[in-house]
């Protein structure tokens, strides 16, 4: 399937083409869609939709929305395709389809720092109303595989590991800040699937995204990796409100799509996966810094602008380094470099954005 960004284009073959992807299991299925007018739900439905021309699977892609026109805005003419159809409405509103549903990803969240502390009830609440209502779907449709797409958050912060993080490990997260509605909605939600899949046997996997980025990113993304690729291409320096201190766990898109769809696949019913590619991790000021000498050959810099008070909702700096063995044990390997990450990024903001 090809698109105006060829950088996306590539990826979309890359991944249809991976052998790790038991794809004929998803042979004439139906996919149920959270969030698509985000990175990871927009992305998962370009590769299902890709999967389908390629592969001849004949799979019913339904996408989940609260804005049909900002879906209409990102899909444009992929709407009209007899594989492929959408409904607005509140997550946090019951959800009804008609026929069966056989995958659910769920995606949708609130994302923006600025929104966790400006709308913390609505964070919350779109976080566990929005999945109580997509199990509750998965539990009637008896569906054969549901996707929480969960984050690296739910960790919260460690002053004395000593190795790397792995699904056993667990953090603090302190419950009277008000950015905690994100990490600790996060936490809640995974145990709910777990309740879930105990109770009405909902076979459930829970997936621990590191940061995600590179081609395909959405118009309007203003995370810290969008600022600094829009840094290189503008020439501008980059400009950190934070110490940088805290220690980044990145992966490319391409890489967390195949994660994804590998433990929907693969995956056990109960379990949680980190989806990350540990030879990317960093502290957020020497990624800056990487970007501004090996991307930008030492044309820009980094400057630090740092506020008194937390106005852009920043989380709190952590130190961790997360382990993607567990994944990778069933045939999943992350592939894209830190720096071919922002590379591919970058090209694929030129060829998008009138920058």
């Amino acid at each position: 399937m090809k698109t105006k960004d060829s950088f996306l284009t590539a990826d979309l073959e890359h991944i249809i083409q991976s052998d790790s992807i038991s794809w004929n299991h998803m042979k004439d299925s139906t996919v149920f869609i959270t969030g698509i007018t985000g990175l990871i739900g927009s992305l998962l439905c370009r590769t299902f939709l890709a999967a389908n021309d390629a592969r001849n699977l004949h799979m019913q892609i339904f996408g989940l929305v609260r804005s049909r026109e900002k879906a209409e805005n990102i899909f444009g003419e992929l709407l009209k395709r007899e594989d492929f159809s959408i409904g607005a409405g509140d997550i946090t509103d019951a959800v009804s389809v008609d026929g069966e549903v056989d995958y659910i990803f769920h995606c949708a969240s609130v994302t923006a720092s600025k929104t966790m502390i400006s709308k913390p009830v609505e964070t919350l609440m779109t976080a566990v109303g929005g999945t109580r209502n997509m199990l509750e779907l998965a539990r009637k449709k008896e569906a054969k595989a549901f996707v929480y797409v969960s984050s690296m958050e739910v960790y919260g912060t460690f002053t004395d590991l000593d190795h790397d993080v792995t699904e056993e490990d667990l953090g603090y997260i302190d419950p009277l800040a008000v950015r905690s509605n994100y990490p600790e909605s996060k936490r809640l939600c995974e145990n709910m699937c777990i309740a879930y899949f105990t109770e009405y046997g909902v076979p459930v996997r829970m997936a621990r995204l590191a940061q995600t980025f590179g081609a395909g990113i959405l118009p309007g993304e203003n995370r810290v990796f969008a600022q600094f690729a829009r840094s290189v291409i503008k020439g501008e320096d980059i400009v950190l409100h934070t110490r940088g201190l805290s220690e980044g766990n990145y992966c490319y898109t391409s890489d967390t799509i195949r994660g994804l769809l590998t433990i929907a696949l693969a995956g056990k019913d109960g379990e949680a996966y980190n989806v990350c590619n540990p030879d990317t991790h960093t502290t957020i000021a020497d990624m800056a810094q990487m970007v501004c000498s090996d991307i930008a050959g030492d044309v820009i810099k980094v400057i630090f602008d740092i506020p008194e008070t937390n106005t852009f909702g920043y989380a709190a700096d952590t130190k961790m380094k997360l382990d993607s063995g567990k994944l990778q044990a069933l045939g999943w390997k992350p592939e894209v470099s830190l720096r071919e990450s922002y590379e591919r990024l970058i090209g694929s903001i030129r060829e998008t954005e009138n920058i």
